[in-house]
């Protein structure tokens, strides 16, 4: 079985191509279905051990929203598994735990609202300790440790920032806290594509190949864009910002610069980037 598994994932990495086969595509989602459902059962199992060791009186509905909410974040895969393993859940607990059938119904309406994106903290009793957060403020306590490194003033206030994001975790947070936490992504995938960009631009040099560079250029966009709307700002700014200043400086021409917009936007947009594949490129990018 490992074999053949292996034997599939590389065919589809190494059959990039100036355009990959439905069958190829196929496979890419489905792996990607695969990876999501493996992480939303972590989530799943997370959220369960969590609501054992907290043992505290009305949270339960709380960590049933959470483990799917976490769950479906992930994307499809993840919906997936969380829907399986709550309905699995619940239909055993109306026959074995005898709490009943209006126990079943609250607890499925907890399992939707977390798995449609509705905030956990709906269901989150007063008095839960704060150690028990849902991803995303992992990823934000995450974000202010790696704003330790940033200078001075800077770093003082992407500390406040932050902190004060994750700590406020109550039965319903308040919308300045849900703007705080959107933004906070948003700074986290603006970051993460501006990575992306820059990795598209060290390979595009270290590959020097000719007609590469629409290739890397919707390559980059369309990294940072799967990270979301912050990654996707990022990728405009600088491809923006970068074919402006090629337009004044490098002298290729308007022409030039459509055609690197056009694979920019491509990219961006989530078309496949090796519709600009050149053959004979390196399968290493």
């Amino acid at each position: 079985m490992r074999l053949w598994v292996c034997i599939a994932l590389l065919s589809t990495v190494l059959c990039a191509s100036a355009e990959r086969p439905r069958i190829v595509q196929g496979m890419i989602r489905a792996g990607q279905f695969v990876r999501d459902a493996a992480g939303g059962t972590r989530d799943m199992y997370r959220a369960y051990k969590d609501m054992r060791e907290a043992n505290y009186r009305g949270a339960d509905k709380y960590f049933h929203a959470r483990g799917n909410y976490d769950a479906a974040r992930r994307g499809p895969g993840g919906a997936w598994a969380a829907r399986v393993i709550s309905d699995a859940r619940e239909n055993w607990q109306s026959r074995v735990s005898g709490r009943g059938a209006e126990d079943t119904r609250a607890d499925q309406e907890a399992n939707r609202w977390g798995r449609s994106g509705g905030d956990p903290n709906r269901y989150r009793p007063r008095g839960l300790p704060s150690k028990y957060y849902t991803r995303d403020d992992l990823h934000l306590l995450w974000l202010c440790r790696s704003a330790v490194a940033w200078p001075g003033t800077m770093r003082l206030w992407v500390c406040i920032a932050l902190l004060s994001t994750v700590l406020c975790a109550s039965a319903e947070r308040p919308r300045i806290v849900q703007g705080m936490i959107r933004a906070g992504q948003f700074v986290r995938d603006a970051a993460g594509g501006t990575r992306d960009m820059y990795r598209a631009y060290k390979d595009m040099r270290e590959a020097n190949y000719r007609g590469a560079d629409k290739y890397f250029h919707a390559r980059g966009n369309y990294d940072a864009a799967r990270r979301g709307p912050g990654g996707a700002w990022a990728a405009r700014v600088i491809s923006d910002a970068r074919e402006n200043w090629q337009s004044r400086v490098s002298g290729r021409g308007a022409e030039d610069t459509r055609a690197d917009q056009e694979a920019n936007r491509w990219g961006r947009s989530g078309g496949d980037p090796n519709r600009y594949r050149p053959r004979g490129l390196p399968s290493k990018y």
